[in-house]
């Protein structure tokens, strides 16, 4: 009789999201992933507020960005991302909570568009539309 061992090799979301200090330093965690989708949460912290005192959009931002990139690479080759927009729909505060939710809404070519809705609770705060480019393999110089 065989065991089969399930194989713990981390696929190539895991492997981008460990290696992003950025989104790491801004307390993003990645809750869940699926081919073409995401979904990542992040907390809004003291550091993260303007003066104003709420959320910074770069942050916002950055969080919805980095779903954008966990969904857009759950294929496998490497991808960037070629533009995006967002609109900022209402405001976070410093200690709440924000959840970003990526999908894929085409993929063609080298290139994809996906979707993200940033949320606090039930209420959307920010739409994010990005488009990404898969890169060309490197080849190897002799």
């Amino acid at each position: 009789m065989t065991t089969r061992v399930p194989d713990t090799t981390p696929g190539p979301v895991e492997t981008m999201f460990a290696a992003d200090e950025a989104s790491r330093r801004l307390g993003i965690e990645l809750v869940e992933h699926g081919e073409g989708t995401a979904v990542l949460r992040m907390t809004v912290t003291s550091s993260q507020v303007n003066g104003y005192r709420i959320a910074h959009g770069g942050c916002l931002f950055l969080l919805a960005d980095t779903a954008f990139a966990c969904a857009c690479n759950s294929h496998g080759p490497a991808t960037v991302a070629a533009g995006a927009d967002i609109d900022f729909i209402a405001p976070a505060y410093e200690g709440d909570v924000l959840v970003a939710t990526a999908r894929e809404r085409v993929r063609f070519g080298r290139s994809g568009v996906y979707d993200v809705s940033v949320a606090r609770g039930d209420e959307v705060i920010a739409e994010f539309r990005g488009r990404s480019r898969t890169l060309r393999a490197r080849i190897e110089e002799p």
